[in-house]
């Protein structure tokens, strides 16, 4: 197995990040290798298909200033600097893949519910990720 350098691990910031961060830096320590997080957003009109007869800007503005005060809280007592830390908007496995390859990451690590049946065997954003990833990916069960 070849050394990694740079590990970006997908939080969602539930208490489930914590056992999927706890793998990543395991991994961090072992290889000595850069941590990155991201946390993808995705918009209210994806996530609703765009049909609700509102303006949904105010809430996806509250949405994002909660999440970016919880992941850098979250990024802080895991010792990620400011700069490895991403907020984005849109798909999460499509943000991530592209993340990745921007950041040069060798490795995703995602957390992911063992649900039976092969179908269900990761959740779909770990599935997406791990279908399109260029690098390396780490599922980590969670729930357990």
């Amino acid at each position: 197995m070849s050394e990694y350098r740079h590990i970006l691990v997908a939080v969602d910031l539930t208490e489930e990040s914590v056992q999927v961060t706890q793998r990543a830096c395991a991994l961090r320590t072992a290889f000595s290798a850069e941590l990155s997080c991201v946390h993808v957003i995705e918009p209210l009109s994806l996530a609703y298909g765009g049909d609700i007869p509102m303006d949904l800007s105010t809430i996806q503005d509250q949405i994002q200033d909660t999440a970016k005060s919880h992941l850098a809280e979250f990024a802080k007592s895991l010792a990620i600097a400011p700069e490895n830390q991403h907020l984005i908007f849109g798909r999460p496995e499509t943000e991530i893949h592209a993340l990745a390859k921007e950041i040069g990451a060798d490795l995703i690590v995602v957390g992911s519910h063992g649900r039976a049946g092969l179908a269900l065997l990761l959740g779909s954003t770990a599935n997406g990720v791990l279908h399109g990833a260029t690098c390396d990916v780490l599922a980590v069960r969670v729930g357990i």
